[in-house]
């Protein structure tokens, strides 16, 4: 499948590379180290990657702006994104050819060519043994830039290499990527620094969640505890991982209320909760999944059940 992506990208002169909506690390290091991946071998490709910003990504990239005329006859290809309901911007069906490369279960197997490896860490990963597999097959270059952006994809979906996603694949590549010249405390302080405001957050939602006795926790950012905070929903949905510190959580949840919705942020040192997450319009990884809640009466299901989740990993 990878000699025939790097087929396609020569075939066409005009590339739009898409990822998901609320992007993370991965997202956008899939995307722009692609992106970056295919202009330093054919320069004279026009080549963009789409999608609304994330401020908190800034220091990885920021997106292009395209009009529509641009996707006639272009190839499109949309990374680290299962759905397609959570593919930023819609207009990704426009292109003469999709290809999807994601490293989520393949429940939604859209696109003309897919490749999907779940046992890969992350997209960004994968996105270097394409880059390996054309190495070999056409003698294509890593830039630099390249490198930096899948290095940090790797290091935010593997949790800094904590999660047990993480494999001796993954070092190696990680292993690789560090022979390039970029700065990787440039990376980790992007990645992990934190505004004052945010760190009073995180200590409201140290003192506010909730733990039943098998070790399911939640808690609830309503938008008046955003705004108390001075935070958005997707800063506050840097927090993610935060209760995964506390002894004796099992899995976990965190509600983001944005607009009339709220983000659901579902997480697991071992219960499967993809599958919950399947349930109330989301999916994801395993031990790592986000869905969407339109009411808090809704919200409470997603805890029900994600009790009873646990209860019945706990009774294994």
């Amino acid at each position: 499948m990878k000699q025939q992506i790097i087929e396609k990208i020569k075939q066409y002169d005009t590339i739009i590379i898409h990822r998901h909506v609320r992007p993370d690390p991965d997202a956008y290091g899939s995307q722009h180290g692609l992106k970056t991946l295919i202009q330093a071998n054919f320069p004279n490709k026009n080549v963009y990657a789409v999608g609304q910003h994330d401020d908190s990504l800034t220091f990885m990239a920021i997106p292009d702006t395209v009009d529509d005329e641009t996707y006639k006859g272009a190839l499109v290809i949309v990374t680290d994104t299962a759905n397609t309901d959570r593919v930023d911007d819609q207009r990704y069906t426009n292109g003469d050819f999709l290809i999807k490369i994601d490293h989520h279960p393949n429940d939604d197997q859209y696109g003309d060519m897919l490749w999907v490896d779940t046992t890969s860490s992350s997209c960004s990963e994968m996105i270097y043994e394409l880059f390996e597999a054309a190495r070999e097959l056409e003698g294509w270059v890593l830039s630099d830039r390249s490198a930096s952006l899948l290095f940090s994809g790797i290091v935010g979906d593997t949790g800094r290499f904590m999660f047990p996603s993480t494999t001796l694949k993954t070092f190696r590549t990680a292993g690789d990527l560090v022979e390039y010249n970029f700065d990787r405390n440039e990376i980790f302080n992007g990645m992990y620094e934190m505004d004052r405001k945010l760190l009073n957050l995180q200590g409201y939602l140290y003192q506010n969640f909730e733990i039943d006795e098998l070790g399911a926790a939640y808690v609830r950012l309503s938008k008046e505890v955003l705004a108390q905070f001075d935070a958005t929903a997707s800063e506050a949905s840097l927090l993610v991982s935060s209760l995964g510190n506390v002894k004796g959580i099992t899995a976990w949840v965190i509600f983001i209320e944005e607009g009339e919705s709220i983000r659901v942020r579902l997480r697991s040192k071992g219960p499967i909760i993809n599958t919950l997450a399947k349930e109330f319009n989301g999916g994801g990884h395993p031990l790592a999944s986000g869905a969407t809640a339109y009411s808090w009466e809704e919200a409470d299901r997603v805890i029900a059940r994600l009790q009873e989740v646990v209860r019945d990993y706990k009774q294994q």
